[in-house]
């Protein structure tokens, strides 16, 4: 029985020691402010994708810019040094450019590319949460509304008939095999 209880001790201290960060009060608090401020403006950015009607929308960035913060948070909390952080960042990096690659596809029957504004909002929205993550909240909020501005306003200034050419030819393309037919 003594056995028993001394497991059960050293299970318990254990269990409690995996868990004691929750308990530094200063600590939470700073991961838990940089997750949402990660999250928010993930958010921000997605939304404008969401209503572009792209193909990675509010979900897909609220979750890149929170993984992007947790991959620099926590082991910057851990105290791991400038030269991990580095190496991390540069594994993050090299990431999310694969998984923006996926989101560009070629069309070869219109023959254009699709899908890099796309790939380059994932790619900011992690760099958005790397900010955030590393406590730099505020250099995160001004690259926020910096890639807002690109996504809304520069979309404006782009030329206005390059998306009427590209469905006309799109349409034409779609109706050459039918009447081939």
């Amino acid at each position: 029985m003594g056995r028993l209880m001394a497991v059960i001790d050293i299970i318990v201290a254990t269990v409690q020691a995996e868990f004691s960060g929750l308990q530094e009060v200063e600590q939470m608090t700073r991961a838990t402010v940089r997750m949402v401020v990660a999250l928010v403006l993930g958010a921000l950015i997605g939304w404008d994708r969401e209503r572009r009607d792209a193909e990675a929308g509010l979900r897909t960035h609220m979750l890149v810019a929170l993984g992007a913060a947790l991959f620099v948070l926590v082991p910057a909390e851990a105290g791991m040094g400038s030269d991990e952080l580095s190496r991390i960042i540069q594994g993050l990096v090299s990431g999310i450019g694969f998984l923006g690659a996926g989101a560009v596809l070629k069309r070869s029957s219109v023959g254009r590319i699709h899908g890099l504004t796309t790939a380059a909002s994932i790619w900011a929205t992690a760099a958005v949460g790397m900010a955030a993550g590393l406590g730099r909240e505020g250099t995160a909020l001004l690259a926020t509304a910096f890639i807002l501005l690109v996504l809304a306003w520069l979309r404006r200034v782009e030329d206005p008939k390059k998306d009427e050419r590209a469905s006309m030819h799109e349409t034409a393309t779609k109706a050459e095999p039918e009447s081939r037919g």
